[in-house]
Order: structure tokens, then C-alpha cells, then sequence
């Protein structure tokens, strides 16, 4: 399960410019009037209380119960409202309708397969309102077949209580596949290290096939960006960004 284990180092050490980034590709692609935005795979919370902060109605759904604890947490010191829901994004048959939908952090791209894909966007046309928007991003072919094989990230913390090591191999049986190995290691009060590990599938998927997805679920109107933008500005872009209407 994505993310269940480590939720709060994994937190702790994502880039805060991705998320300074995404309000902005969010704002800059709303419509005008609209006031609620169902932030799906929302994690640990973080976009949506800075768009909470703004007065947007704001509701949080992840499939990981830890990554709600900590959205509730950040929204608590923030003094703002979000409305945390633990859901599979492949079912929102419980929720209502809204102005915009969105999905960050490639979150498409560790669903199961193209069909996990395209009924998770079915459900996402069904629940946005006649002028609303959907916003996402996903990695592309080239990160997960040039990029990803033989990354290594390496983290330690100053006072060496924690630590994190991140590889990612290409994934031979799946096109644009991609494997993370994730171990974090947490120092004890005897001084011996814990070990968490996990392994991350990822899969990209080609543009055209993402675009007659989209179509296939009811978006008429599909613009496609690098950048945080929807202009293609980048000859071999990591990700691709999406502003859909139906």
C-alpha cells in the first residue's frame, strides 16, 4: 500500500515547491466562480489546506488512512477546514459533484493498469459539475525508460536518528514500467536501526493514449502542458500536465 508505513518521513521530505507549484497551476486553471475542489490522492494534506487557506471548499480523499491522520494535523495548525475522506479514487460513487478535481504526484501512474486508469477518470467525469475542471499530472514514458533506471537517492537526518534510500530500476514486464525500492531506517533508543521497505510499481502511459482516455470518459476539451502549464515548453518533458473540461 502506497506510502502506509512511512507516511510522516515521506512527508517530511517531499519538496514544498512542488506543492507552492501545483496551487499554482490549480488557480491559474479554475474557473472563475468556482468554490469546491475534491483533491484526489491527496496525501498528507498539504495542497489542500494551502487552497483551504485561500476559502476554497476543499475536500481531501487518499486511499491511506495515515496520510488523512497527518492531512488533519496540518490543517488543525493551519487553522483551516478540509473534509478527509479515505477512499479507492477508482470508486467515488459516495461523493457529490464539483468545480474542479484534481490529482498530483503522478498518482495515476501507480494504479494497477490503463483500465484502472480509465475508469478512475470515468468516476472523476461523473463527479465534476458541467463547467468544472479537472487538473492532474503524470510522468511520462521517458522518465520511467530513461530517467528511473539506476536512480538512487540517497537521505540522513542531522542528528543520524533517521535515514532513507531510494533505487528505481526499469520494470521489464510492463511498458513504461518502473520499480522504487524504498527503505527507511529509524534509530532506536538502543542505538540499533529499524528497517522499513517497500516496493513501488509505476507505469506511464503514451499521450495519445492518455488523450483518447480522456475523450473516452466524456472530456471534450484537453490541454496538455509541461512546466506546471498547459503549453508544451519542453522537447522531452518528466511530466506532462493536464487541464481537462467536460
Amino acid at each position: 500500500m502506497i506510502y502506509q508505513s512511512f507516511a510522516q518521513l515521506y512527508d517530511q521530505l517531499f519538496d514544498p515547491e512542488m506543492y507552492r507549484n501545483w496551487e499554482k497551476f490549480t488557480l491559474d486553471n479554475l474557473h472563475p466562480q468556482a468554490t469546491s475542489i475534491l483533491d484526489l490522492a491527496g496525501g498528507s494534506g498539504r495542497l489542500g489546506v494551502m487552497l483551504a487557506a485561500r476559502g476554497f471548499d476543499i475536500t481531501v480523499a487518499d486511499f491511506s488512512a495515515e496520510m488523512l491522520s497527518l492531512a488533519d494535523q496540518h490543517a488543525a495548525e493551519a487553522g483551516v477546514d478540509l473534509h478527509l475522506v479515505q477512499a479507492d479514487m477508482r470508486n467515488l460513487e459516495s461523493f457529490p459533484k464539483y468545480d474542479a478535481i484534481t490529482c498530483y504526484a503522478d498518482s495515476f501512474c501507480y494504479l494497477d493498469d490503463a483500465s484502472a486508469v480509465q475508469q478512475t477518470f470515468g468516476e472523476i467525469a461523473k463527479h465534476l459539475r458541467n463547467d468544472g475542471v479537472f487538473l492532474f499530472d503524470v510522468i511520462t514514458p521517458h522518465q520511467t525508460d530513461d530517467i528511473y533506471p539506476g536512480y538512487m537517492y540517497n537521505y540522513e537526518d542531522d542528528n543520524h536518528q533517521q535515514a532513507f534510500l531510494w533505487q528505481s530500476f526499469k520494470n521489464d514486464d510492463v511498458k513504461h514500467g518502473a520499480i522504487h525500492e524504498l527503505a527507511f531506517f529509524t534509530r532506536g533508543d538502543d542505538g540499533r536501526y529499524d528497517r522499513v521497505g517497500e516496493t513501488h510499481y509505476e507505469q506511464a502511459y503514451e499521450l495519445p493514449l492518455l488523450k483518447q482516455m480522456l475523450t473516452q470518459a466524456g472530456f471534450k476539451s484537453v490541454e496538455v502542458g509541461t512546466n506546471f502549464s498547459t503549453v508544451m515548453n519542453e522537447k522531452n518533458p518528466t511530466r506532462w500536465f493536464f487541464k481537462c473540461q467536460k
